[in-house]
């Protein structure tokens, strides 16, 4: 026997961490992302874009190396210059801030689009995702800061979901806690990545984390800062004292740190963020103070929030961001405050999903004309056209057969709600048949057979010609 010959097909297989979508996936995303862009520019934010791949500078700073590029997706680009793509929208916005100067401030900006992280892929977990970022630059004013809350709010608002909370604190009162507790301020990052974990790993694991450390669930084990006992035991009592249901935190907080005088601050500037909220009519059950929020990114100066869904807590943040006023000095001589938020879109239409705020539809059109007879091919052109001036998204069958029953099964498999049926005899008549296939699809729940149902009489009405855009616009959902 000759040896078997090599095939030259390409395998379709797709990289492990990244996803395709489907049309009915993608379909929902669009209409969520409309939405959201809606709120946005309701509210005065402006639409930009900034390149998905970036020079390793931008991204990882003057002093990257070998082994901070290798955990970007990032390499050596055709000008022999080191590159990576995106992993988040704050540093490039910082970017092209710095390189736009006539750009006016403050700049009320949101984009959004893929960013690239090398992670382990899990389930849900992948290297690709589309982000969505709302940002103010060029103000140091609170107001600011309690726009991009509203916004926040006003956008989960706006897509149905009903039982949600936007939780805040500041950097601020925790520089000062860090201050008090006689820790060294460079050590400062570090104490807050590790209170960071809170919601996740829970307090002890963080007490563990902020002295020798502590095993995890798998058996690995997770060095620990080694502060004394002191120094933990004053960070627990900010964390008791956020645990607690207590009607007034900052107050609590202000008993503690009422002597730093950067907490003292930064508890001012939450109590006007409060004030901003509710003058801005923001519903109060929608928003709250949480002192165990940190965010673990080290370029956070002042007000910092995250987003939970209450029905959805396994979800984690689904809205979360702060200010980081020192952010653009990396590409100026002077500094640019600025604050904004994120929010991880696949995560977000998952919950919409979940929540049934949103439905998986895998088509655009609301009717397929079908095409029984070729002959009369311009007559169906001209129904297309008709429906399509009115408003009303058509489509016409285009493919092989004249098989009735199959192009309403194709009608059918795709989603569509109305199909338009014609032929010789009712053309002559200036008569047309209206199937509705979403009825159709109703009915086939109950049933067995659901063939049977998309032939049944129940489901389809024939009328006149001229009253077909009346009818549609009348009946579609």
């Amino acid at each position: 026997m000759g040896k078997k010959k090599k095939s030259n097909k390409v395998k379709p297989q797709l990289l492990k961490g990244f996803k395709d979508y489907t049309p009915k996936e993608q379909i929902a995303r669009e209409r969520m992302l409309s939405t959201i862009r809606s709120v946005f520019e309701m509210r005065g934010f402006l639409p930009y874009r900034t390149a998905a791949l970036e020079s390793a500078e931008t991204l990882l700073g003057s002093h990257y190396n070998e082994d901070s590029l290798a955990e970007l997706f990032g390499f050596c680009g055709p000008e022999e210059v080191d590159m990576a793509l995106r992993y988040e929208f704050t540093l490039s916005l910082a970017r092209f801030v710095a390189g736009n100067p006539d750009l006016p401030l403050p700049f009320r900006g949101y984009q959004y689009g893929p960013v690239f992280r090398v992670d382990k892929p899990g389930p849900g977990r992948y290297r690709e995702f589309t982000q969505c970022d709302i940002d103010i630059v060029g103000s140091a004013n609170l107001l600011a800061d309690s726009e991009i809350i509203a916004t926040m709010v006003a956008t989960l608002e706006a897509l149905g979901i009903e039982r949600f909370k936007v939780r805040f604190s500041s950097r601020r009162i925790l520089n000062g806690l860090i201050e008090f507790a006689g820790i060294p301020a460079e050590t400062g990052p570090d104490v807050m990545r590790v209170i960071d974990k809170l919601e996740k790993q829970g307090r002890e694991a963080v007490l563990q984390e902020l002295g020798p450390g502590r095993t995890d669930k798998s058996g690995d084990k997770i060095p620990g800062l080694n502060l004394g006992d002191s120094q933990i035991n004053e960070i627990d009592r900010l964390l008791t004292i956020a645990g607690t249901e207590t009607d007034n935190p900052l107050a609590a907080a202000e008993q503690l740190l009422g002597e730093m005088a950067e907490s003292v601050a930064g508890i001012a500037d939450l109590r006007q963020i409060l004030s901003h909220l509710s003058n801005m009519r923001v519903s109060s059950d929608k928003f709250g103070i949480d002192l165990t929020i940190v965010r673990g990114l080290g370029y956070y100066t002042g007000p910092v929030f995250e987003t939970n869904l209450l029905d959805l807590p396994e979800y984690g943040s689904i809205f979360s961001g702060g200010r980081y006023d020192n952010l653009v000095d990396r590409f100026l001589n002077r500094s640019i405050p600025a604050v904004g938020t994120s929010c991880g879109l696949d995560r977000l239409l998952a919950a919409l999903i979940e929540l049934e705020r949103i439905s998986l539809r895998p088509c655009t059109s609301d009717v397929l004309v079908t095409v029984m007879d070729r002959d009369k091919l311009p007559e169906y052109l001209r129904i297309v056209a008709e429906l399509r001036e009115a408003g009303i998204a058509t489509e016409i069958f285009q493919g092989d057969t004249k098989n009735l029953t199959k192009q309403i099964k194709y009608g059918d498999k795709i989603g569509v709600q109305f199909a338009v049926i014609a032929g010789s005899d009712e053309f002559d008549k200036g008569l047309v048949t209206v199937k509705n296939l979403s009825a159709g699809r109703e009915m086939a729940q109950q049933v067995e057979n659901r063939e049977e149902w998309l032939k049944a009489e129940e489901v389809q009405q024939t009328i006149e010609r001229a009253q077909l855009v009346e009818f549609v616009l009348k009946n579609r959902g």
